[in-house]
């Protein structure tokens, strides 16, 4: 039985959805367990009270720090002290980072982690950093690379990942100074198969192709279809939800987290990680390293 801690607070439709997706979600495999407030109906699931919130628009390190019992940071919580084995919130994406660096920490030599959209596809692909990071340093970049690299074998069965820099043209030289590095530093690391920045031959048609190509992706990307996104890089296994999340968003969200705990995600970033990550850590440009 796979435990999933869930946010029943989080969200722009919660609590209702939130619990309607987690009794959806609810099999002989998967026990989600939600944390909120007393009087909660959790239509027959576990409830942990939890006395306080924290809502969308809040400054999460300071809800985080001043509200240690809101439902967000308690669920975090309960996978940091193994009374849980995931974690899924769609509430505030910043207090979810901040939580889950408090409560479950880094592996090892991670100096970011990443959230990680997995795009279903003939070959899935896996969108990495998604928005946990805003200022990321061209190393954080080599990182994000090896984990989505690792994610992808490991979890996604790909053999030998293909590893892309998204910029804003398909040449070495363009791009912003982050974008510039970052393709020096992943040209140059070891055990990745960095193909560097290549358009597809479809997209090189132009606006003709756009809007089949958007038809045939609104589903694949809809937040209800997949549920949610990894967040790489910790010790435990957390799971960010849309903040707009349907019950069927919820439900699929934490079927998604209950897959990362059968693959392991963790143990597997954890086990294959570390030399790359610290040597990915140490190849700071002069400029950064001052």
């Amino acid at each position: 039985m796979i435990r999933v801690a869930v946010d029943a607070l989080g969200g722009d439709r919660a609590p209702e959805e939130v619990v309607a997706g987690a009794a959806d979600a609810a099999s002989g495999e998967i026990q989600p367990i939600l944390f909120g407030p007393a009087g909660l109906d959790t239509q027959g699931l576990e409830l942990v009270v939890t006395t306080q919130a924290i809502g969308m628009d809040e400054k999460p390190a300071e809800a985080v720090k001043a509200k240690p019992d809101s439902s967000l940071v308690a669920a975090c919580r309960a996978v940091g002290e193994d009374a849980a084995d995931a974690v899924v919130s769609a509430g505030n994406t910043g207090a979810m980072l901040a939580a889950c660096f408090l409560e479950l920490r880094r592996l090892p030599g991670v100096a970011r982690p990443a959230i990680a959209v997995v795009i279903p596809s003939e070959r899935p692909s896996v969108l990495i950093d998604s928005g946990a990071n805003a200022d990321a340093r061209p190393e954080h970049l080599v990182q994000f690379a090896y984990m989505g690299s690792v994610f992808a074998e490991e979890v996604l069965g790909t053999p030998s990942p293909e590893v892309r820099l998204l910029s804003i043209g398909e040449e070495p030289e363009k791009g912003n100074q982050l974008t510039l590095e970052a393709h020096d530093l992943l040209a140059a690391a070891e055990g990745l198969n960095f193909k560097g920045i290549t358009a597809s031959r479809r997209g090189r048609v132009g606006g003709l192709l756009i809007r089949p190509a958007a038809r045939g992706m609104r589903s694949r990307l809809d937040p209800d279809t997949y549920g949610g996104a990894y967040l790489l890089g910790l010790r435990g296994l957390a799971v960010i939800a849309h903040g707009n999340s349907s019950r069927l968003a919820i439900a699929n969200a934490i079927r998604l987290a209950a897959r990362g705990v059968e693959h392991d995600v963790v143990g597997t970033l954890a086990q294959r990680l570390p030399e790359r990550v610290l040597a990915s850590a140490r190849s700071e440009s002069p400029r950064q390293a001052r």
